[in-house]
Order: C-alpha cells, then structure tokens, then sequence
C-alpha cells in the first residue's frame, strides 16, 4: 500500500475533514456505492465481535460473511497496523462515556 500517493494522502485528509456523522454518512455515500457501504459495515461488525472473542461462525452467520473474510479481518485486527484496534477502542470509551453521563 502506497500511503504517501497523492490520491491516498487525498483521501486520509478528506477523512480528517469530517466534523460530525451527517457529515460521514453524506461523504460515505458519495465515495461508495450501497453495497461497499455494506460490506465495510459487515467488516466492521466483524472486527468488533472478534475483539468480543465471538466464534468465526457466529460471526459468518450473523454478518453473512464468508470465513475467508472474517479470517481476514481477524489478521488486520490482529496485525501490526492496528486500524481496527485503535477504533474499536475509542468508540467503546465514548459509549462508556456517554453511559456514565446519563
């Protein structure tokens, strides 16, 4: 992967740019059709019930996705970049955040 291109470093700012989720989602549709919108979020399901330690094949029933791809996402959720880690990560701390609010 070729982060510095300038089309990829492109795209990484225009996420950076993103202010609220209305923003997000409009910016989502936009850059993806329906059905990659899908499948990321399946993904993203995915990692989140991996980290939950949820069995492969509960997670292929659940989300429909193939054992090939969970797989995968478990590698990438287990790897060195740690993309998905970071994410899961914060987003439970603000829901444990908002919880404590109420």
């Amino acid at each position: 992967m070729d982060w510095d291109s300038t089309e990829n470093k492109a795209l990484v700012q225009a996420l950076r740019a993103l202010k609220n989720d209305d923003e997000a989602r409009r910016f989502l549709r936009d850059l993806m059709t329906e059905n990659e919108i899908t499948e990321f979020a399946k993904r993203f399901k995915a990692a989140e019930m991996l980290s939950e330690s949820i069995p492969y094949s509960t997670i292929e029933s659940v989300t429909g996705l193939s054992s090939t791809t969970v797989a995968r996402v478990s590698k990438w959720l287990n790897g060195s970049e740690g993309g998905y880690r970071t994410v899961i990560a914060r987003m439970h701390h603000h829901h444990r955040t908002l919880a404590r609010e109420d």
